[in-house]
């Protein structure tokens, strides 16, 4: 935990944790500002959870949400009058500290002189200088005035993002690479299924983002607030501007958990978990190894989500764990899911259904939970059957596993990259942006019509790199993209249904039947989801070794 001193009255930092309220009580703080929207990360408590562990303690709150590099006026007026009301000295955060920071200065801007405002922020380890141009500039930040430049820049550094600079630097080790991300830890978010299922441990799908971002590529600590395309230009959070001559976009998609009512007050109790979040699939764990009788709810929202499967993946995991105890049979499970389908690619549901029969699930088709009440234990389904007028259902449980409703980044959806739905809108073969020829995208925030796994985003990176490589040479795109994706459904402890298909739901196998059937149930599929893939993604993905995920040459399309 960072404590960063701007005044006496103010303090700034980076998200804290609920554990953390109880230090800032005995450092004399008595009330914290909330500057992080909820659902920002997927390792982000919310601010229910920050509420009432301030309220134990005695600290008063505010929450003044601001999403990344979006601080308006408005905003700094705001946070204004909760300096001026709340007891100090006073604690705010967002996910770095530099929003908290710049609402403060915003607001200064009156009344104190800019030297000061700067040195103070400095003195925390904030730059302003951005801040500084926007004040001089009306509150507009010119973005023909260059911060720094790059050659090829690169926003996120999820999965898509890291193999994507891999591949570069590996195909053009001398190229000018930049990475832009806040974050300080990289995660291995196929893994949490099986955290969730007490196969692997939550610290093993975490690494340090310094320790893989790779050598030779620059890593630009912060987040992006809007894209200037026609400039060739990025606007950060705090006002810095970045130049590049091509971009990629990958920063991954948003987990909207206030989109379900009730929900972010009371995660990570009452029975109310989920594998989508690092620090709630632990518990995920502990509720299915104490739940001996009841009803166990698992949910799926309408797509598109990451990784599809998931919300099943838990159910059978933990269904397959009561069957170990021999509780099976005193438990009620439902899936309840948005959609009407248990599986979008047909080829696969056989399989997946003689677990459904060997499990007893119940599966409630067109139940899209819409709200949920964790201290009574009662969740509140939308339900949209076909030729029925719409109701909704209120249902009680003594376990539930939610799988949010999923969109894209704030700031993707209000950009000129979005298309209508607000994801970045691509060439679904090159994935090339339609409208702005230096610009590619990848992984789960572009519209392509496939699967948002990182199987997917393993096969993407390199043909990105490939066509990134041919415009550099003054050539057009070389490599496509078939829409590939991998979704390996963990039926049970020891087996999985492999799925692995293309766009149009054609089946893409990567190993011959006699090897690994994907169509069944197979110990190898197992064997490749937790012992193969791990090392494959850490040592060979994110390090530009495209192990089967070679690009394909691109098809021209006749004229005939």
């Amino acid at each position: 935990m960072e404590i960063k001193k701007l005044t006496n009255k103010l303090s700034v930092g980076p998200q804290i944790a609920p554990v953390d309220v109880e230090t800032l009580k005995q450092e004399g703080f008595r009330s914290i500002i909330v500057n992080r929207p909820d659902g920002e990360g997927p390792d982000q408590p919310n601010f229910a959870e920050i509420d009432a562990a301030a309220r134990a303690a005695g600290l008063e709150t505010r929450y003044i949400p601001v999403e990344t590099g979006k601080v308006s006026e408005e905003d700094a007026t705001h946070f204004g009058v909760a300096l001026r009301e709340m007891p100090g000295p006073v604690f705010a955060f967002c996910r770095s500290g530099m929003r908290s920071t710049t609402l403060w200065a915003l607001n200064e801007a009156e009344d104190l002189p800019l030297p000061e405002i700067l040195g103070a922020a400095k003195a925390a380890g904030y730059d302003m200088n951005g801040v500084a141009r926007r004040i001089a500039n009306g509150g507009e930040t010119p973005a023909d005035a260059e911060d720094v430049h790059h050659e090829i820049v690169i926003v996120g550094s999820g999965a898509a993002g890291i193999s994507v600079a891999a591949s570069l630097k590996a195909r053009g080790p001398g190229l000018d690479i930049a990475i832009i991300d806040p974050a300080d830890i990289h995660y291995y978010q196929p893994g949490w299924t099986m955290v969730g299922g007490g196969i692997f441990k939550a610290s093993d799908t975490a690494k340090t983002m310094g320790s893989l971002i790779p050598k030779g590529v620059s890593w630009i600590k912060a987040a992006v607030a809007a894209f200037e395309p026609k400039r060739n230009a990025l606007i950060l959070d705090g006002c810095r501007v970045v130049g590049y001559d091509r971009l990629v976009v990958c920063p991954g998609l948003k987990l909207d958990w206030g989109g379900i009512e009730g929900l972010e007050a009371t995660l990570g109790r009452n029975g109310v978990t989920s594998n989508y979040r690092y620090d709630l699939a632990p518990y995920t764990w502990e509720l299915v190894r104490g739940l001996k009788q009841g009803r166990a709810i698992f949910t799926q929202p309408p797509m598109p989500i990451k990784c599809a499967g998931a919300p099943q993946k838990a159910m059978y995991l933990s269904a397959d764990t009561w069957r170990q105890q021999r509780v099976l049979e005193n438990i009620d499970i439902h899936f309840m899911n948005a959609g009407g389908v248990l599986f979008g690619v047909k080829d696969y549901v056989p399989a997946l259904m003689e677990y459904i029969e060997r499990y007893d699930v119940t599966l409630d088709f067109f139940h899209n939970l819409v709200a949920i009440d964790g201290p009574s234990k009662t969740a509140v389904f939308e339900v949209k059957e076909p030729e029925k007028e719409p109701r909704q259902i209120e249902t009680t449980f003594d376990m539930i596993h939610v799988c949010p409703p999923q969109k894209a980044p704030d700031f993707i959806r209000v950009s000129p990259l979005a298309d209508a739905e607000g994801w970045v809108d691509v060439d679904q073969a090159t994935l090339r942006h339609k409208e702005y020829d230096n610009i590619w995208a990848l992984g789960d925030v572009m519209n392509a019509p496939n699967a948002k796994t990182a199987a997917a985003a393993r096969k993407q990176a390199p043909v990105v790199a490939e066509n990134i490589l041919a415009d550099i040479r003054g050539r057009e795109p070389v490599a496509q993209y078939d829409g590939y994706g991998s979704c390996p459904l963990t039926v049970e402890r020891g087996k999985i249904v492999l799925a692995e298909f293309g766009y149009g739901g054609v089946l893409k196998p990567s190993f011959p039947a006699w090897l690994i059937d994907g169509t069944k149930p197979t110990r190898a599929a197992w064997l490749l989801k937790e012992r193969m893939l791990p090392p494959i993604y850490w040592k060979a993905m994110l390090r530009g070794k495209e192990w089967l995920a070679k690009p394909q040459p691109l098809k021209v399309q006749s004229d005939e």
